[in-house]
Parts: C-alpha cells; structure tokens; sequence
C-alpha cells in the first residue's frame, strides 16, 4: 500500500474512532497527516471511500486479534472465557492491536449514519456477522442458541464497558454463560 494512503487511512481511523466519524472533517485529517489535499483525492474519491478504507483496516485489525484471542480453545467455556477475559483487557486498554477503547468502531460508526442502506452501515453489518462466524468457527461443539447468548453479551459488554466505564462487565458475562449449557 503506498505510504501516503496508508497515513490518511490511519490518521482517520485514529481521529474518527476517539471523535466520531461526523466530528471529523477532511481539514483536520489533512492538518493531522501533514498530506495535501491533492494527495488525499488522488487516493480517495470522496469522505465517504476514505471512512470505508478506514472501516476496513479496523476490521482486519478486529478479526486478526479474535483470531489471536480464541486460538487454542478447545471446549465452549474455553472460548468464553478467552473471549470475555480479551475483551477485559481491551476495555482496560491492554491490547496494543486495537489501542485505547472508545466502544465498538462499527456501532459508533453504525450508529452516525441512519440509512441502514449506505455502505457504511452495510459495511458495518458484515463486521458484526464476519466477528460471529469467526466466534462460531471456534465453537467446539454446535449450539445455536450459546452462539447467540455470547454474540449478544459480547455487544451489551462493549456498549456497557464504554457508556458507562464499566470495564468489569465482561467478567459479569463469564459467570452468566458458564452457567449456561456450554
């Protein structure tokens, strides 16, 4: 990837996750990166493609750390408890891959724009099911309904971790689906 489109999609990435996309304006992105104008439209047609870059490398990013995360579970409880304690460590600012937590870059991202319709939100929905076939890959042992209790408490973790700074939450979800047939 040439050097340049890589500091925009990384300067963006890093000012629209702490900010908010809206927040943001491609003045501030230009003054953050020290990159012309010029040299930003020659890679990106418009706000829009560069938000999407962004969108991009933070799910790759997401995906590799999970990936890193759940590898070596060998049972169900095993991946929960790997989940949930990796998820812990990142609301306490302890995983270098993802940086300091600001919430769910794809629900904040989701939720600055209301048409479910635009590439955005539909990049955003494909994150959300691409992180729950990833989960499911690592299930042990099929069950349905365990894939969706995780899936949801891992979103009521993050959106409980970042609105209300409670960062315990995810070991609250532990204990709730270990009781749960693994």
């Amino acid at each position: 990837m040439n050097k340049k489109r890589k500091l925009l999609i990384d300067t963006s990435l890093g000012l629209f996750y702490s900010n908010s996309i809206n927040s943001i304006g491609i003045n501030e992105i230009l003054k953050t990166s020290g990159v012309a104008k010029q040299t930003l439209y020659s890679h990106f047609e418009s706000k829009e493609s560069l938000i999407l870059s962004a969108l991009e490398q933070r799910h790759m990013a997401f995906i590799e750390w999970l990936e890193l995360k759940l590898k070596g579970a060998d049972s169900n409880e095993k991946l929960i408890i790997q989940l949930f304690n990796a998820l812990e460590s990142w609301f306490t600012g302890s995983e270098a891959m993802l940086g300091d937590f600001h919430g769910c870059f794809f629900i904040n991202s989701s939720g600055e724009f209301n048409n479910k319709k635009s590439a955005i939100s539909l990049f955003c929905k494909k994150h959300k099911h691409e992180v729950r076939e990833t989960i499911k890959r690592y299930m042990t042992k099929e069950n349905p309904f365990l894939l969706d209790a995780i899936c949801i408490m891992k979103e009521g973790a993050i959106t409980s971790a970042y609105v209300s700074g409670d960062t315990s939450t995810a070991m609250r979800c532990i204990q709730v689906l270990k009781r749960y047939e693994c």
